[in-house]
């Protein structure tokens, strides 16, 4: 296999010169959805996949799954090849619009799944009440989904990808379409679960959620990569130099910091300035385009 000289244990998910195409029409002109992209997930940190409509994102999360097969170069999951029954037993996944039936109670659905993924009947029961309870739903559990809002019912199918205690999160826009309450509930069980040691890859269109939660981030475009990196180095003004300090007097400020030293001023603290999240994918983009 691609990956085995090279597997870090490190590593959750390593996907090397990754293409996915799809016909188009009679013609057979091909869809590159995804052309020859790298992409490297460390254990336990979360990974924010950015791009607009059509750049590759839903794609990378179903090959990672093993739902999709790709036309050329490979994905694996700690080790395993993405699709096999050892990869698949480690991820849990959330779809951007899950479907589960409405006439169920939040129990009901988390019981029923527990049951596809062969948990027994004594140590599933368990297992989600520990999961209402994590997602916030105690209280809610026996009211059927039909009455649940939307940030409900995507914190209910968390608690379903959940249930088998995966080590890898797939969540395909978590937050679309739910309020900033619930918003920021599923922020803070994102933050929660990496504090557990959980690696979780998401997609999302809202940057500001992204930058609150993402330790790296990845910007797609039309099927490449075209900038990857923690949010310091990507959103960090290197051209500029930011001081923050205490006790300087005002003719001061302009001098270097030696000077500002020699003036008995502490110096604080020494950084770059950092633009916002937006602007960098929407120059990214707009760049590339």
């Amino acid at each position: 296999m691609i990956f085995k000289k090279n597997w870090k244990k490190d590593w959750a998910v390593c996907a090397n010169e990754l293409s996915k195409l799809y016909p188009v029409d009679w013609t057979q002109k091909r869809l590159h959805a995804l052309d020859r992209l790298d992409l490297y997930v460390r254990r336990g940190e979360v990974f924010g996949l950015l791009g607009p409509n059509g750049s590759g994102k839903s794609t990378t999360l179903k090959l990672i799954l093993g739902l999709l097969n790709p036309s050329s170069g490979s994905v694996q999951v700690f080790g395993a090849e993405a699709g096999t029954l050892e990869a698949r037993r480690r991820i849990g996944f959330l779809p951007e619009n899950a479907y589960f039936p409405a006439f169920l109670s939040g129990r009901e659905v988390l019981r029923y799944y527990g049951r596809l993924v062969d948990l027994a009947q004594r140590k599933l029961w368990k297992r989600v009440e520990e999961l209402l309870e994590l997602v916030e739903l105690t209280a809610a559990a026996a009211r059927p989904l039909k009455t649940y809002s939307k940030g409900m019912l995507q914190r209910i199918g968390l608690a379903q990808a959940l249930l088998n205690d995966p080590d890898l999160l797939l969540l395909d826009e978590p937050t679309a379409g739910v309020d900033p309450i619930g918003a920021r509930q599923i922020r803070d069980l994102i933050l929660g679960l990496r504090a557990r040691g959980k690696t979780v890859i998401f997609s999302s269109h809202l940057l500001e959620q992204v930058q609150e939660v993402a330790d790296r981030v990845a910007i797609l475009h039309r099927g490449t990569v075209i900038q990857e990196g923690t949010l310091e180095d990507l959103l960090s003004v290197r051209e500029q130099t930011q001081f923050t300090v205490s006790g300087l007097a005002p003719v001061a400020r302009e001098r270097l910091e030696e000077w500002l030293r020699g003036e008995g001023a502490e110096v604080l603290e020494v950084t770059h300035p950092r633009e916002r999240l937006e602007e960098l994918f929407i120059k990214a983009v707009e760049k590339r385009r």
